[in-house]
């Protein structure tokens, strides 16, 4: 028993030093996000939802970078949350993490994904709302308990995203004018 001692202290300093340094990289990592504002509170007077799934809450990342996990305001926390859709907006509501909620106004696209930020599954298996929160562009990861719940998901949110029906503006100098301009 003697002769494991020194090996087993190794592995406890080893594994104390890992989670210290991970403490140290997410603090740093909030330091650097300080900036990224406050989710707004989930609204009092919400309408029935539209649509709604069990699943997980994977996290919120910067938008376009699946990597870089939001590590303030409990945003990068993974959970186990119900995603309901309601004509005001999204609200995800979580075990053990505040609940987040994503203005109808805020919300900029909806797709399907294998993965992001720790959560690979198969290909479009993953729920990723693109949204605004301030000055940031933010991607927030669901993944529904039931795969048949997907559908009217997606539906009920891209039925929420501004211009829905409408052609989307030109967002360049090079769209071709009308007549009368």
């Amino acid at each position: 028993m003697n002769e494991y001692a020194p090996y087993l202290i190794g592995i406890v300093v080893v594994a104390a030093v890992a989670i210290a340094l991970m403490r140290v990289g997410w603090r740093h990592r909030q330091g650097r996000q300080a900036d990224v504002a406050t989710p707004p509170a989930v609204p009092e007077d919400l309408s029935t939802p539209v649509a709604e799934a069990a699943g997980q809450y994977v996290s919120t990342t910067t938008a376009g970078d699946w990597l870089d996990r939001i590590g303030v305001h409990g945003l990068g926390m993974k959970s186990t949350a119900i995603l309901t859709v309601h004509p005001e907006g999204a609200l995800f509501t979580r075990s053990g993490a505040p609940d987040v909620f994503l203005p109808a106004a805020d919300l900029e696209s909806v797709r399907r994904e294998a993965g992001m930020a720790g959560k690979f599954v198969e290909a479009g298996g993953l729920l990723v709302l693109g949204w605004r929160l301030g000055t940031h562009h933010l991607d927030t990861g669901f993944r529904p308990r039931r795969a048949q719940d997907m559908t009217a998901l997606v539906a009920a949110i891209e039925a929420l995203l501004p211009g829905t029906g409408a052609p989307a503006p030109a967002d360049d100098h090079t769209a071709p004018k009308k007549d009368n301009e």
